[in-house]
């Protein structure tokens, strides 16, 4: 198509869009998400935690601290992770110190994950830098668009249950 590849007048163009990419919401989300996952990667090289890592962890940190110690399979329903792949990087977590894994006494094919004091540590100090993140990338000075995004994500439908 001449235009770009945008819809043409009859709708039977393949895209809806007018301005094609440029205006699709979802492709704007993944630039957007692309973007952040920069900015977080930047701000968890320093603590050494990959993006997962930090989100397991800083969801360990805080299931054990809202309840008792989450196993494994608790923790990937909290991260919205794989179970497969969270056993993965649980294990790395672990030979890093940072949690310990210990059978679950009501199930003992379970895990229940405990932070160590370390894994605590660094969990609280990773977050306040996620944190300090998502307040530049999403604006301070935007807290109603802020508060609309959090609605719109609050609202989507669990891809992981």
């Amino acid at each position: 198509m001449a235009d770009g590849g945008a819809a043409t007048s009859d709708g039977a163009g393949p895209t809806r869009y007018p301005g094609g990419a440029a205006d699709s919401p979802g492709f704007l989300l993944w630039r957007l998400t692309l973007d952040w996952q920069r900015a977080i990667t930047a701000a968890l090289a320093p603590y050494g935690l990959t993006h997962v890592q930090f989100v397991l962890l800083a969801c360990a940190w805080w299931l054990g601290e809202h309840g008792e110690p989450p196993n494994q399979l608790g923790l990937a329903r909290q991260a919205g992770t794989d179970v497969k792949m969270t056993s993965q990087v649980v294990r790395k977590l672990a030979a890093k110190g940072l949690l310990e894994r210990a059978v679950d006494p009501a199930d003992s094919r379970a895990r229940r994950l405990r932070l160590t004091a370390a894994g605590g540590e660094l969990a609280r100090r990773a977050v306040r830098a996620v944190e300090a993140v998502d307040a530049e990338f999403f604006g301070p000075d935007e807290p109603a668009a802020t508060r609309l995004l959090t609605r719109m994500l609050h609202r989507r439908p669990d891809r992981h249950g």
